[in-house]
């Protein structure tokens, strides 16, 4: 497993990390012992970087992974949550009182005193440019309450914004290979900075696993079903706003463009887009999510995909360009 730095936080974190809204809620159920499983399995598959939030699970996310790394004190992994998704999206919520509320259960969930990385859960983007909200975060790092703090963003814009805060430590994006935005501005920028780029939805909510076809139905609590146009939140999130007929058709060029490949004859669709996602100059850690072992298994697997060639990666942005580009460019 290939270790980076995760910008301005100067810890160590596995290439491929293991993000875990599925073990709260909203993928469908998941019981507390196959979320145990999950931990276990990426853990001893080299993932060394976990990511959550307050709102998954109402806190269920959190509190899984708190008394995993209870029940293994040996593990040197470092825990992502995320915050500000608790209240309405008024900015007038982002202040120093609720964010010292949102931590403060955070770490009891957690059961840590002081929380590795906390992001802005995808805030207003009218919060970028409140200078007193980052001030904020300086004064959760100067308590010991946070030891560092991030953005998770929708948009490119959004993670430019807060690239440019000097002590923002990481940005939050959605990148795949049906996702190719944040390639034009966001990642040279942030490692001109020294920002670290968090890497979520990076098989499209499942469509470049492959597995997926015109007809399959997903569970009415899982996201696929109730947010497949935006009803619930942004749209970006569930199957990364692209249309999922074409989605599923784009995958199936995704599959194809492995058969040229000889050198990845080994790994399965989903390994290999993790690791096209992984390859990308300033990505620090992809975040796929895991509902049971077989998938923890293979996500901590695409750490050892070889590198991809320059043709698999003009694939990549052809089949973009052709399905996807006119439809998701100007949005995100």
């Amino acid at each position: 497993m290939d270790i980076r730095t995760l910008g301005r936080t100067g810890r160590s974190v596995s290439a491929i990390g293991l993000g875990t809204w599925q073990l709260g809620a909203d993928w469908g159920d998941v019981s507390e012992a196959d979320a145990r499983s999950v931990l276990d399995t990426a853990a001893d598959g080299g993932v060394t970087f976990f990511d959550t939030a307050d709102v998954y699970g109402d806190g269920r996310s959190e509190k899984f992974i708190g008394s995993y790394l209870a029940d293994r004190p040996e593990l040197d992994i470092t825990v992502a949550t995320k915050m500000g998704r608790r209240e309405a999206q008024d900015p007038s919520n982002f202040t120093l009182a609720k964010f010292r509320e949102w931590t403060d259960r955070s770490r009891r969930n957690l059961g840590v005193d002081t929380l590795d990385l906390v992001q802005l859960h995808c805030p207003p983007t009218a919060v970028f440019s409140m200078d007193a909200v980052f001030d904020d975060l300086d004064t959760l790092v100067a308590d010991g309450a946070i030891a560092a703090y991030g953005v998770s963003v929708e948009t490119a814009d959004e993670a430019l914004a807060a690239i440019a805060r000097p002590n923002v430590a990481s940005v939050q994006i959605i990148l795949n290979a049906f996702r190719l935005k944040p390639l034009d501005e966001v990642l040279p920028a942030a490692l001109d900075a020294g920002v670290g780029i968090i890497a979520r939805v990076p098989l499209a909510s499942g469509l470049l696993s492959g597995k997926y076809r015109v007809d399959t139905t997903f569970a009415q609590n899982d996201h696929r079903t109730y947010n497949r146009n935006g009803e619930a939140f942004d749209v970006g999130e569930t199957f990364s706003g692209v249309d999922f007929e074409t989605g599923v058709a784009a995958a199936g060029e995704f599959a194809a463009l492995l058969a040229a490949e000889p050198a990845v004859a080994d790994f399965s669709t989903p390994q290999v887009a993790l690791a096209w996602v992984a390859q990308q100059p300033g990505v620090s850690s992809v975040i796929p999510g895991a509902r049971n072992v077989a998938q923890a298994q293979s996500n901590a697997g695409a750490g050892e995909v070889p590198e991809l060639s320059e043709g698999f990666m003009a694939g990549v942005r052809d089949i973009y360009d052709r399905h996807f580009r006119a439809a998701v460019h100007p949005r995100w």
